[in-house]
This record gives C-alpha cells, structure tokens and sequence, in this order.
C-alpha cells in the first residue's frame, strides 16, 4: 500500500497535534523489541509452523502485536521496538525472505506482509491508549536487492531510482577502516545492499524530508537507526531534528570510544560496549566481572550520557544469552542488570521464554510457539523488574538521569547504587550459577544511614543497616537481590 507524499505544512500541522516523544520521555521507558513477522498472527495461532532456519515469512502482523499487548505491558513494558515498516524485496533468495525488514525498496510503501497502514496506524493508537509508546526501525544506509553489487537494476528503487543516488559498489572488508564502512556495501552476492550516498545534497533532503511524514503518518514515538555506524555522522543530527523524536542508533561496536561519540550527533546509540562484557561476565562462573565493573565507568565517562543509551543482552543479530548458557540464576543476573542499571532497558521477544536460538537467522523465532506462557519463569521475573525499576521512577524524580555507581566487586559478585539518597536502588549480582551455596556479602557504600531498614525486593524480606552502614546482603542459589528503602514502599505498585 503506497503511503501518500504529504506538504511540510501538513507535516507542521500534525506534529503539533501529535505530541512528539522527547529524550527525556523516554528515559523511564522499558522497552520490548520484536521482529513483527516473528512476534504474534493475526489469527492468534500459537500452533503456526515457523522454521527460523528457513529465513521465510511466518505470518506475523501488526493486528497480532495489537493482540498480545496485554502479554508485553503486564511484563511492565512500557513502549515496544518494531522492525522496519516499508515495502521490502519480494523474491525468495539463498539468503531467505525479506521477514526482518531491513532489505528495503520502497520506503514510500509499507510492507503489505504486516498488514495495512490502517493496522499500523490502529497499533500506534493501541499502544498510546495504554501510555506505551511506539519505536519504528528504519534504514537509511542501504537498500536490498536480490542479485551481486556489480549487477543491480537501481530503477527497481524508489525514490532513489538511479545510480547517481549511491556509493559505487565495493565490498566493506576491513571494519577498523570507517570511511570504507561508510562508503562501501554491506550484504553479499546473493542479496547485496546498495549503499546510498548519504553525504549527497539530494540524498540528504530525500531522507529529511521523508522521516517526519513516516512520523507523523504514524504518530511514532521513536526510532531505532539500524546500520548507524555506517553512515557519516553528520547526517545523523538533521535527521535527528527532522524526524522530532528520540533516536537510537545502531552502532555495533564494542569499543567505547568509537560507539560513544555517535552520542554527540544522536540521542542515543544501543549500548555495545556494554553489551560485550555483560555478555562474557555472566555467561558462566568463570566470567570478567572487572571488565563489567570497568565499562560502567568507561561509558559513563566516555558517552554524553550514558541513560540514553539503549541497554541489552540478546538481540536479532547475536545469539541468544540461552545459547551460551541454559542456566536461569545466570539468565536472571543479566537481566537484572538489564533493567535496573543506567540506559533504557531492551528486552527481545522471546528472551522472557529463555530462547536459545545461536546466529542469524536461528536467534530469530517464533515467539507465539511459546504459547505467550504468563507463567514461564523469566516472564513473571522481568516484570518484577520492571515494577521495582518503575516504582523507584515514581518515587525518585532523579532516578533516570543518576548515573549508577558500582559500589563493589569480588571475583563473582557486582553491586551496583542507583539513585538519589534516601532513594537509592542497590543491586547486587552474582555469576556463582544456580548451583552455588547461600552466603552473605557485607555492602558497603550503600549511602543508606545505620540502623535503616531496607527490604530485599526479590523475596521482599527486611535487612537493616549495621552501625558501621554495611548492608549484609543475602544471596541464595545464584541469584541477585535488590536493595531499597523499606520505608519508600507505601506507594501503589510497590513491587512487595
């Protein structure tokens, strides 16, 4: 379905009845990402065949988002990422389908797979008819065509029909070189990703025109920017000011220093340097915790600032975390940090029924293959922590741009302080694994004063602070416990 042209005197208009979402909006948002053609049907069957391995469309859609929405915020979520909206590559290749979205080639047409554009638009009125808001995914670096980068059909694309509209065709084969993986292609032979040129005048006014249309068509909240590392990065701030809202890019790099000045062109980027030693410190018992303990202070010290940044341990473009390890204790370490340290949370869909999917196309399932279980483990465990981490928002003004403190390390344990004083949020995480004995581990540099009674809120038992402002912090089978003023519960939706 084509998506009309609309004047930028409409666009003005319709942004000022659609409140945009800002930055600082989303702070206090959790986020679940899916891949709409892997999340829910519109039928609702939870019986469907889907062979991620296929690379094929399985039949998710946007009403079935709609459908599920209960599922996603009674988990505490709070606004949802969705994979790109516009019309894609049609052919069935040796690489798969075009399911994901990020093989574009018409970004003036949604993508008919998902549905309509009254069912996108009905989704984007779903959401905000429960206070959630709406991330699209969108693609400026590249298009998607079935064939080799030295033989492509460019009137096959639309709006940009020609070949004047990109870089010529090179392979990127070095990635420490960041002009090349600016300039030259991503994909392959079988389906190569022409790459535009994005430092083109024409280019430029065909991109900043076009996002605050999608955004106001479909009264979006925010956007994730898929293959931000390789496009220059000044054309990420009049995008940023065109499209109105907060955007995230995908900077898929681990280094600190070449993720975090993306920051200063952006909102925020998703948060690889983190992602890396989160990843490696939980794994298993034998994981760094120094490391994590030395990259919370790095990105704080290195990004502009660090709970902009998206916060994640699995994605749709590396293993799942159950793929390394099937055990719990360790699953429920990574997200605690997940969602209770600095950043806006990221959990991917099927990440809550501890999906062990390996690389790409295997880490992409069917979530409605789960049933949507309410009461699998990890569901009922990421919604208690997302209610604790969106009660400490409602009590402390401060929580979302404090930035987190870790407080102390041992070979196998990390605490971490999060807010203001006298609303702090302690969390303290262990890689000992499920199998490991019960002990105690005297916390100090809590900020909370002697004889304080804080609650453990994991198993909402009491504590109180020595006269010397240690915390003796239980920790029981490898799990993580999470500290908080006892005397703070006595708001609705205390998480005890």
């Amino acid at each position: 379905m084509k998506v009309s042209f609309i004047t930028c005197a409409t666009v003005a208009s319709l942004l000022a009845v659609v409140k945009a979402a800002t930055p600082d909006e989303w702070r206090s948002r959790s986020v679940y990402f899916l891949l709409t053609d892997r999340f829910a049907r519109s039928d609702n069957s939870t019986t469907a065949e889907c062979d991620a391995q296929l690379g094929h469309y399985c039949g998710g859609s946007w009403q079935g988002i709609i459908n599920q929405l209960d599922y996603i915020q009674n988990m505490g979520f709070t606004a949802i990422w969705i994979t790109p909206v516009t019309e894609q590559l049609n052919q069935s290749t040796a690489d798969g389908e075009s399911y994901h979205g990020y093989w574009q080639q018409d970004i003036n047409s949604i993508n008919s797979n998902y549905g309509t554009a009254a069912d996108l638009k009905a989704l984007a009125s779903a959401l905000h008819d429960r206070d959630m808001y709406l991330m699209v995914d969108v693609v400026a670096n590249h298009m998607g065509y079935a064939g080799a980068g030295t033989d492509v059909d460019y009137s096959v694309f639309n709006p940009f029909n020609s070949q004047d509209y990109f870089h010529p065709y090179c392979e990127i084969t070095d990635y420490n070189n960041l002009t090349m993986v600016e300039q030259c292609w991503e994909g392959d032979n079988t389906v190569s990703l022409p790459d535009l040129d994005t430092e083109s005048t024409d280019v430029q006014n065909m991109w900043y025109t076009w996002i605050p249309e999608l955004v106001a068509n479909y009264s979006i909240d925010g956007l994730r920017l898929d293959s931000a590392l390789e496009v220059q990065k000044d054309f990420w701030p009049a995008w940023n000011n065109a499209s109105g809202v907060y955007c995230v890019g995908e900077v898929f790099n681990g280094d600190a220093a070449i993720a975090c000045p993306y920051q200063n062109y952006l909102d925020g980027v998703l948060n690889y340097p983190m992602y890396f030693p989160l990843l490696r410190a939980f794994e298993s018992s034998s994981g760094s915790i120094s490391d994590l303990y030395d990259m919370i202070n790095t990105v704080k010290s290195d990004c502009a600032d660090s709970n902009l940044l998206g916060t994640f341990v699995e994605n749709h473009d590396n293993p799942r975390f159950a793929n390394y390890t099937s055990d719990f204790a360790l699953a429920k370490n990574a997200l605690a940090f997940t969602i209770l340290s600095d950043g806006i949370p990221i959990i991917y869909s099927g990440q809550e029924q501890h999906y062990s999917g390996g690389s790409v196309p295997l880490n992409r399932e069917a979530t409605w293959l789960s049933g949507f279980d309410t009461t699998a483990e990890l569901y009922q465990f990421i919604a208690k922590l997302n209610k604790i981490r969106n009660y400490a928002i409602q009590l402390d003004k401060g929580y979302t741009t404090y930035k987190a403190n870790p407080i102390y390390q041992d070979t196998n344990n990390l605490a971490i302080r999060k807010g203001t004083n006298g609303s702090q949020v302690i969390t303290v995480l262990s890689n000992s694994g499920a199998d490991a004995s019960s002990y105690s581990l005297a916390i100090s540099g809590t900020n909370y004063t002697a004889g304080t009674v804080v609650t453990e809120l994991i198993s909402c038992t009491n504590i109180t602070v020595s006269d010397s402002g240690d915390v003796s912090v239980p920790m029981a089978s490898g799990l993580p416990s999470v500290l908080y003023p006892a005397s703070k519960l006595n708001k609705d939706g205390h998480p005890c």
